[in-house]
């Protein structure tokens, strides 16, 4: 190692060879194998921790590495938890309700039944026009929405509702379309009652 001699003392090459220390340069290798590995001591190593842990203060109290990182995934397995029961990870389908299946009582068997023929409601008698009011009007309207012509709530007042209502009834059993109940649609709408 040619030209050692020039360099001052501050020099530092890390692509230079290192030099064999001699016996009178090493006291402190004596009796040592020259196989042996060189052991490093990290500073921390010095003052009593061991290497790779390093301490927080937070909030006043001392917490290594370790005990920081435990904290985290605590907090992280709440916040999932939060998010699981707020049904974020839920897919959006809506579980089916239970089916039932109705149970139908058997008609009780007797003697004699009889049958009510009465209509639950009846045509008014004809005639009626745009412009009336009363029972009769009211039950016309009724009657009308119960064969599906409904002209809206039922009021006693032949107004443009009952009208239209009478005319689209008059049209769908091929009578002739005047908006007027007389005794053709009166007859028209018996029949559609079932009476």
């Amino acid at each position: 190692m040619e030209g050692h001699e020039d360099r001052g003392p501050g020099y530092d090459d890390w692509f230079d060879e290192p030099e064999h220390p001699t016996e009178t340069q090493s006291g402190a290798n004596r009796g040592v194998q020259e196989d042996a590995e060189e052991v490093w001591v990290l500073p921390e190593d010095e003052e009593g921790h061991s290497a790779g842990q390093r301490e927080f203060v937070i909030g006043g109290r001392t917490l290594t590495m370790t005990q920081v990182a435990i904290i985290a995934l605590c907090v992280l397995a709440i916040f999932f938890a939060i998010l699981a029961a707020a049904g974020v990870f839920d897919s959006g389908k809506a579980a089916a309700p239970p089916v039932s299946t109705p149970t139908v009582a058997p008609p009780p068997t007797t003697a004699s039944t009889q049958t009510n023929t009465t209509p639950a409601v009846a045509a008014p008698p004809a005639p009626l026009k745009p412009g009336d009011t009363g029972e009769h009007v009211k039950a016309l309207q009724t009657a009308l929405a119960s064969v599906g012509f409904s002209p809206g709530t039922p009021d006693g007042d032949y107004g443009p509702a009952t009208q239209v209502a009478v005319e689209k009834f008059q049209v769908a059993k091929g009578l002739a379309e005047d908006g007027i109940y007389g005794p053709a649609t009166e007859a028209a709408l018996q029949k559609a009652l079932g009476g």
